[in-house]
């Protein structure tokens, strides 16, 4: 094989993955290979984290997929870092919130300040614990698989957590729990519930964002975006619910808001495919 065939090899497979409806704007570093959560500051990058089994850290990506920070967070074990989000004054929450097995008492979400100003290598967080007050079993019989999260998004002065469907037989349904932002330990709130869809892989909600002026959220699945509007608080499912297919069948773990109508999407790398970051327009 000569060296130009070898080198361009590896382009030419990746342009034939059909990512649907996304524009890649990158390839996200190699080293990073299960990002579960991002949040953004719009200053041409994404602070990025991974899920169970990586490093008690949050990355800076550029949009030219270079790692320009990382930082440990000092006392928030990643037992199963899920999702991030951030509220107007800065700070970002990370969401230990992954729960496959449905099993897990030690439910957190860790709050730390802006990541974009701490000069040194760690950061310190609050510890936001909670429980679900409809969960009575640990785990749950399969048909009662309801309480795995890999959801959240930050509002006035609470959090919102929305959970991810593993009942078998899946029902689909997608259950809203709110709690307060501050540190302490808590009995989440049941807020509401909605159904997404039915098709167990492509219908479970692996992260969610709310827009700069709060009157969009965004939920997103394994291949689709749940646009929601029209809503009053606290439970948004009552407003208008759109679904757009990405036509992408990657493992699509994280959404934010680059602006009101750009949204940042990536997904974990997985047999041959994903691993990058991508923008869709809602206009």
């Amino acid at each position: 094989m000569s060296k130009f065939l070898f080198y361009c090899l590896p382009i030419i497979l990746t342009s034939c993955i059909n990512y649907g409806q996304l524009e890649v704007i990158t390839n996200l570093p190699l080293s990073l290979e299960e990002i579960s959560g991002m949040a953004t500051y719009n200053d041409a990058t994404v602070w990025v984290l991974e899920d169970k089994g990586n490093e008690d850290e949050i990355y800076q990506v550029n949009f030219k997929g270079d790692i320009l920070k990382s930082l440990k967070v000092k006392n928030g074990d990643n037992d199963d870092w899920e999702d991030m989000s951030m509220d107007k004054a800065g700070n970002l929450y990370i969401a230990d919130i992954g729960n496959n097995g449905n099993s897990r008492k030690n439910l957190v979400i860790y709050k730390i300040p802006n990541p974009t100003i701490e000069p040194g290598d760690k950061i310190d967080a609050e510890h936001i614990e909670f429980y679900y007050p409809d969960q009575k079993e640990f785990p749950p019989k399969k048909d009662g698989l309801f309480y795995d999260a890999e959801a959240l998004f930050h509002h006035g002065n609470k959090l919102f957590i929305v959970t991810k469907n593993r009942s078998k037989p899946f029902s689909g349904e997608a259950n809203i729990y709110s709690l307060p932002d501050t540190k302490g330990s808590y009995e989440a709130t049941l807020v509401g519930s909605f159904t997404p869809c039915k098709e167990w892989k492509i219908c479970q909600i692996t992260s969610i964002d709310i827009s700069p002026k709060g009157d969009k959220i965004i939920a997103l699945s394994y291949g689709k975006l749940f646009i929601f509007s029209e809503f009053t608080w606290d439970d948004f499912s009552k407003g208008k619910m759109q679904e757009i297919d990405l036509g992408a069948r990657t493992q699509l773990e994280s959404v934010c808001f680059l602006n009101e109508n750009t949204l940042l999407i990536s997904d974990e790398r997985t047999h041959g495919t994903g691993g990058n970051l991508y923008t869709y327009s809602l206009e």
